[in-house]
């Protein structure tokens, strides 16, 4: 995604070549440095995710929701940092259908959108089930795919044609905040998985030293060895003997 962020003469552009108007994009640019600065501050991943929601929503000029929707492994859905309870309803639904807009641009596509919901011939169970709520349009966009972990922003709105390419824009904007909080928050947690990897191992190779008398390349190779013949993960291996000794 490409965004321009100019000086107050000029628009914001997105790469669909849409222009925001003169307010907007300062209604824009507001929000995005109050939402940098909230995410510069030490918050938890929820916090961070939250305030990325409740920005989206208070840029759209109709009433709307927003959430995110994380699909691991094609099947289990979460519904992460809701404006509204009604997000996670419109969310099972799409996995008991296994169809939606959300379903869409997690899985296959950048951004989709839903004019009206009484006329969507794309997914029409799920299109039923949200007018059945009062939700009559809808826009989603991608935030990442990797290690079979899917995500998406999730806008809808209680009006047709909610989404134009002003909140285009906005949401795009917005939901790369959303994207750089999650790919950060999963760095922070592999940093922190391979730190206690570390040290647990280092824990079992003591045990083993002090058990067998030997030094700490020996005890290393023992237990790569049994790593290799059991096909279990080293870390594994080593919180296994230190929970048994």
């Amino acid at each position: 995604m490409v965004v321009w962020v100019a000086t107050c003469s000029h628009p914001f552009r997105s790469n669909r070549g849409a222009v925001m108007s003169d307010s907007s994009a300062g209604d824009l640019s507001r929000t995005m440095a109050d939402l940098a600065r909230s995410l510069s501050a030490p918050r938890t991943l929820d916090e961070r995710l939250r305030a990325v929601t409740a920005a989206v929503v208070e840029l759209m000029p109709h009433e709307t929701c927003a959430g995110i929707l994380l699909i691991s492994g094609g099947k289990k859905f979460e519904t992460v940092a809701p404006t509204s309870e009604l997000l996670r309803k419109l969310d099972h639904a799409q996995q008991q259908l296994g169809q939606g807009p959300c379903v869409a641009a997690a899985l296959n596509n950048l951004v989709v959108r839903s004019e009206d919901f009484r006329s969507e011939p794309r997914w029409p169970q799920f299109a039923a089930a949200a007018v059945d709520v009062g939700i009559l349009s809808s826009m989603s966009f991608q935030l990442y795919t990797s290690e079979g972990k899917m995500g998406a922003l999730n806008l809808f709105a209680f009006t047709p044609s909610a989404f134009g390419p002003d909140e285009e824009v906005a949401g795009e904007v917005l939901a790369a905040h959303a994207a750089l909080a999650l790919t950060a928050a999963r760095t922070e947690e592999q940093l922190r998985s391979a730190v206690a990897s570390r040290d647990v191992i280092g824990q079992a190779k003591g045990m083993l030293m002090e058990r067998f008398d030997i030094d700490a390349i020996r005890a290393f190779e023992l237990l790569s060895r049994l790593s290799q013949e059991t096909n279990t993960r080293l870390s594994v291996i080593a919180q296994r003997i230190t929970e048994r000794s």
